[in-house]
């Protein structure tokens, strides 16, 4: 019994924070001034998440507000300052219970290069992805090409870029892979040259040939004449002679009128009674007893 009693009044007397006991915690001012502590700390606790998400809806707002803002670059800035106050409401919580902050930085410093060298593979996805928004190679609706990936792009965070791919399917890369893979954006770019060949036969007049694939594009709506379309003989095929097409359009037609003009100037150079030829291959078939009859005759002769 005394060595409990004993042990129980070192316990009391074992300094615990700050050159106190447990016995001190334990008195009725201390008491009071801990309750009023966490009073304290729960309320800077709230206001912090308030303040936090107010600025951070603020700073979403103005890129939703002005269309010539990026929404995605906003979008990450206010999750950037979000984190930042609500690590300011931690730090006061700390000095609200006369907790040295200096100390808690430090230790927060090495842990976080501890947590670093652990995680260098989400660590390189998260500086990409700031990249990403601050350079801003693609942005929310561009039609792109990452990484032999085609697709809509539907979400870029700290971590990886959704697209959405010419069947629909989600198709998620890591930011790593987007800033360190070649991009190619086709929606950046409010123009683009569509191209095509086109074959006719080497009996075709090449005037009539060139006016009819020439007239048939640019009546098309689509069609651009400024710059100067381009069709000229580009290649003597084996075959066929071939007219090397360029035509510029608005991006977002491009790919519907580059197979609506296949199909024209097909049906245009058939109406016109133009030759398109394809590969043709003869094929020898020879009667097995038709060759022995042969050989026959041939050993007849030669035995006369």
């Amino acid at each position: 019994m005394d060595t409990i009693i004993s042990w129980g009044e070192n316990l009391m007397t074992t300094e615990i924070y700050g050159g106190k006991s447990f016995a001190d915690y334990l008195t009725l001012d201390a008491l009071i001034s801990l309750f009023g502590n966490t009073l304290a700390a729960v309320f800077i606790i709230v206001v912090g998440f308030v303040i936090a998400g107010f600025v951070s809806r603020r700073i979403h707002g103005i890129g939703e507000n002005h269309a010539s803002l990026d929404d995605t670059l906003f979008g990450f800035l206010g999750n950037i300052a979000r984190y930042v106050v609500l690590a300011f409401t931690g730090l006061f919580v700390l000095n609200t219970f006369g907790v040295e902050t200096t100390s808690v930085i430090a230790v927060i410093g090495a842990a976080g290069l501890a947590v670093g060298l652990a995680l260098q593979g989400t660590l390189s996805n998260l500086a990409a992805g700031i990249m990403i928004v601050l350079f801003r190679p693609l942005k929310l609706g561009d039609f792109v090409e990452i990484n032999d990936t085609v697709g809509n792009v539907k979400d870029i965070t700290l971590n990886y870029t959704e697209l959405a791919n010419l069947t629909n399917v989600k198709v998620i890369v890591p930011n790593s892979e987007v800033w360190g893979n070649t991009i190619k954006n086709y929606s950046d770019y409010s123009k683009r040259r569509a191209q095509w060949t086109f074959g006719v036969g080497y009996g075709v007049n090449l005037n009539d040939a060139e006016n009819v694939i020439r007239d048939t594009i640019m009546a098309d709506a689509r069609s651009h004449s400024d710059p100067e379309p381009f069709v000229q003989v580009n290649n003597l095929n084996s075959s066929s002679v071939d007219f090397l097409v360029r035509v510029w359009c608005d991006s977002d037609v491009y790919f519907q009128y580059q197979a609506d003009m296949k199909r024209k100037v097909k049906e245009a150079l058939d109406a016109a009674d133009i030759n398109i030829p394809f590969p043709t291959r003869t094929v020898v078939h020879r009667n097995p007893m038709l060759e022995v009859v042969q050989d026959d005759d041939n050993q007849r002769h030669a035995a006369e």
